[in-house]
């Protein structure tokens, strides 16, 4: 190891003849890109890794970081308690896992110690004393070895360790924290970081000098850094003796202690490529300086005794054994004892946990399910169908849609499958609203006469001018004294009423916006005009529009028997003083209401020339039947109608009908949806009411649950689920095998919703079993950092997943079950094979134990392929 007080640096060296960008682009795999909270879009925090298995990434970060993937033993034990987790399954996965162990123990020995260990009050080793234990440990260390072949990369701020001291590891933090958020800060700050255009590296480099929380010698050495971001980071790898077989390993370390602000500068490469290889120049950099009085550091030292020791107290806490008994044992037989208690570590306790509870819920889904192919029924008159999103949250509005009256509900996509760019009116901001693994490919526009558009943009920029000047107001050192007197009566009126009468407080509120802006009856730009260079087209061509309107009526199933009205319902949220309000929007949106997707697909099925093309390919559009477009706003449990052509009579009907109906829907969907708030009013006696005050009261920190407790995605006919009541925990996505002979559909739905889904249940489950680290906290403390994410504090990492009131019932009690997402599809076995066999990506989540996957043949039989 060196102790150079100079880097030195190799220039024609090349690891494994990779050069360091290959290497900081492969390390990049272990943190996802992330996007501002604004455009809150779910992202599985270990999209990366998935080709490695659940069990290996669980244990890497727990040696790495500390950082737990499986549900801890409270969580699991409350589980258990409910009866959420069949407690014969968990066996059954016990006697699987003995099975595979060549241990030279009695059965029933090995099975009641384990058993026993699996009952324990935690999920780790007990920590008790036992006297005679480290004296028996120091014999047993001779022949038996528990940490042999165990490795972990640490970083070196990581293996420094400084007694009654700040660490090193939070020493490095806070200082690439604090230039993190003046780099990317988005126009918050009263003064800019200099130099930006510079790059990341630059521009700290030429600042850090001046940083007074360093020492004058710290900042000495800073300023003769290399220029080079990519020599500044071989150097310090170099001065730091890290082998160049491990310099992947060691980068991943060093974004894996931020992955927040490391994940917020890996999306940003779009803008510079070599972004996060800046970042960790400068992040190494400061290590390296940081550390270098401490070089060499000393190898670490793998202590067996101190592990045997627990294993040998384990034995004897329960094994319910003694001590003393174990000196008449033979030495074999001891360390057959100390394998197996090794062996039977926290990994697989959690992981026989954690499966016990998903085949607890495949087996409570399976009897839910009908165990017969469904017979087809005399066809009924349905007045009106709808087309809501796959989101869990459609599941109990459209259950109770379905029993109001002549109603048939279908289940795809948010997105409608649009690739689309979207600009409401007198917007300067565009929106990709479609999953954000995907690119637009057309842009869609909103518009009006040019007399009208010029009069609400005058008014739009009026009701924006009001919010910056109150903003630059407050940023000035002088106005911002000056403030107060004049903002000080308006906001304390505003602060009392939204305070005690949050529900009228919100409705003055938006009726007066409403009246102020009055905007006009807009249009969609849905034909393609001449498209300008390098831009995205706007609209759409003929045939563009035939195949989008084909593509998504067959992907929800929807190819004959129309209903007189057909409404497309997109989806979003209503909530106040929520950081996290685009989260409870449409994920296939990339966090933002899909009602105008909804909007823009209901147009293009009313084109005369999209249903006389699709007429000829044998899908016949009545000629009276209608499109419309609404929003299902979740926080209300409100269906409101967002575009609505003129009526024929006998559509009239069945709009009459529809609007008859929802009230009915609202009021049942409120009572189910309250009773599983725990801060509910115990007075409540209007569920409506309640449900108003929880989106308008700018003090509610759970205006909704969201997509809480999902855990299941069902692909399939409607039918096979509609006399099922499904808790709101399943996407359900209308699918009909025999209407796809190729299967290219369900690969659609395999490759775009379901993955869709299973990065918001892998998000909800991270949230959940390590807050800490993939979570965000209260909601209560949050601190929202340089308007792209919220931290605790102003010292901690960009807190990138869910908030603590989004997942946890109370302090001890989740809400949210983490289990991972289990997909259902109603078709053959072998076309779910085909599937498999054409699908390396989601047939390595399955292998790897990201997914769960199972299938119902058409003879209503179960298969599993977890």
């Amino acid at each position: 190891m060196s102790t150079a007080s100079t880097l030195h640096y190799d220039e024609g060296f090349k690891p494994n003849d990779r050069s360091l960008q290959e290497i900081v682009k492969k390390a990049s795999e272990v943190i996802v890109p992330l996007g501002d909270i604004n455009n809150f879009a779910a992202r599985s925090p270990w999209a990366g890794l998935e080709h490695q298995t659940f069990d290996q990434v669980a244990k890497r970060l727990k040696e790495t970081g500390d950082i737990d993937m499986y549900p801890n033993h409270a969580i699991v034990s409350s589980a258990a308690r409910k009866g959420e987790i069949d407690l014969a399954i968990l066996e059954d996965g016990l006697n699987a896992w003995l099975d595979e162990q060549l241990i030279c123990l009695p059965r029933e020995l090995a099975k009641e110690y384990c058993r026993n260990v699996l009952q324990q009050e935690s999920n780790s080793f007990t920590t008790r004393e036992l006297p005679g234990a480290k004296t028996a440990a120091l014999w047993y260390s001779k022949y038996f070895s528990p940490t042999k072949n165990k490795h972990s990369i640490l970083t070196m701020s990581q293996r420094v360790q400084q007694p009654g001291n700040e660490s090193l590891v939070e020493n490095v933090n806070l200082h690439v924290i604090k230039w993190c958020k003046l780099y990317l800060d988005e126009s918050l700050a009263v003064w800019s970081m200099p130099n930006k255009e510079a790059g990341f590296y630059a521009a700290w480099r030429q600042m850090a000098k001046y940083d007074r929380t360093l020492t004058h010698e710290t900042r000495r050495q800073l300023d003769q850094l290399n220029q080079n971001a990519e020599q500044a980071l071989m150097e310090v790898l170099h001065s730091m003796d890290i082998p160049n077989t491990e310099w992947q390993e060691y980068l991943e370390a060093h974004l894996l202690a931020l992955p927040g602000w490391a994940g917020m500068i890996r999306s940003r490469e779009e803008e510079s490529a070599a972004l996060l290889l800046e970042y960790l120049a400068m992040r190494l950099s400061l290590e390296y300086i940081f550390v270098k009085e401490y070089l060499p550091l000393p190898e670490p030292v793998q202590d067996d005794v101190q592990l045997i020791e627990k294993l040998v107290i384990s034995w004897v806490e329960f094994g319910r054994e003694r001590l003393e008994d174990w000196a008449e044992l033979e030495p074999e037989e001891i360390k057959a004892r100390l394998m197996l208690a090794n062996r039977f570590d926290s990994f697989v306790q959690g992981r026989l946990w954690l499966e016990a509870w998903e085949k607890t819920y495949e087996k409570n889904l399976q009897e839910c399910l009908p165990t017969k192919p469904t017979t087809i029924e005399e066809a009924k008159t349905i007045a009106a169908q709808f087309a809501f999103c796959i989101d869990v949250r459609s599941e109990t509005f459209r259950r109770h849609l379905e029993r109001s009256g002549p109603f048939e509900t279908f289940g795809t996509a948010g997105f409608f499958g649009l690739p689309i760019e979207t600009n409401e009116l007198a917007s300067s901001n565009s929106h990709n609203s479609l999953p954000i693994m995907f690119k637009p490919s057309h842009k869609v526009l909103e518009s009006t006469d040019r007399d009208q558009l010029e009069q609400y943009i005058e008014r739009a920029h009026t009701a924006h001018s009001v919010g910056k000047t109150f903003k630059t107001m407050k940023q000035n050192m002088l106005t911002s004294l000056l403030l107060p007197e004049i903002s000080g009566p308006w906001l304390s009126i505003q602060t009392l009423a939204r305070s005690f009468i949050p529900q009228k407080a919100g409705e003055v509120m938006r009726q007066m916006s409403e009246k102020w802006l009055k905007k006009p009856m807009t249009k969609l730009t849905l034909h393609s005009p001449d498209e300008g260079a390098g831009e995205l087209p706007v609209g759409f061509t003929e045939e563009e529009q035939v195949f989008y309107v084909r593509q998504a009526l067959q992907t929800m199933s929807l190819t004959e028997n129309f209903a007189p009205l057909v409404v497309i319902c997109g989806h979003g949220s209503q909530s106040r003083n929520n950081p996290y309000a685009s989260a409870l929007d449409c994920g296939a949106c990339g966090g933002a209401s899909s009602q105008f997707n909804a909007r823009v697909l209901a147009t293009l099925c009313n084109l005369s020339n999209v249903r006389e093309t699709l007429a000829k390919e044998g899908i016949h559009i009545p000629e009276d039947t209608v499109f419309a477009a609404a929003e299902h706003i979740t926080s209300l449990d409100e269906l409101k109608f967002t575009y609505l052509p003129e009526l024929p009579v006998a559509v009239k009907n069945s709009f009459q009908l529809i609007q008859g109906a929802l009230p009915t829907v609202r009021k049942s969907v409120n009572a189910e949806r309250l009773a599983q708030l725990p801060t509910l009013h115990p007075d409540c006696l209007d569920p409506e009411e309640e449900v108003r005050r929880f989106a308008d009261d700018w003090s509610e920190v759970r205006p909704e649950w969201g997509l809480a407790r999902n855990a299941g995605f069902i692909i399939g006919e409607r039918t096979l689920t509609e006399d099922c009541d499904l808790e709101g925990r399943v996407f359900l996505q209308n699918y009909q095998w025999q209407l796809d002979p190729t299967g290219d559909i369900l690969a659609s739905i395999i490759a775009g919703p379901a993955l869709v889904a299973q990065w918001i249940n892998l998000q909800y489950y991270a949230s959940t079993v390590a807050p800490h680290y993939y979570g965000s906290g209260n909601k209560a403390t949050q601190t929202i950092t340089a308007g792209v994410g919220v931290m605790q504090g102003n010292a901690s990492d960009l807190l990138f997943g869910l908030p603590w009131q989004s997942v946890m019932m109370s302090d001890e009690e989740a809400y949210h079950a983490p289990i991972r997402l289990l997909v259902v599809v109603q078709a053959p076995k072998y076309r779910v094979q085909q599937i498999l066999e054409q699908n390396a990506e989601f047939r390595q989540k399955l292998q790897n134990g990201w997914i769960r996957l199972s299938c119902i043949d058409p003879d209503g039989i179960w298969h599993s392929f977890s």
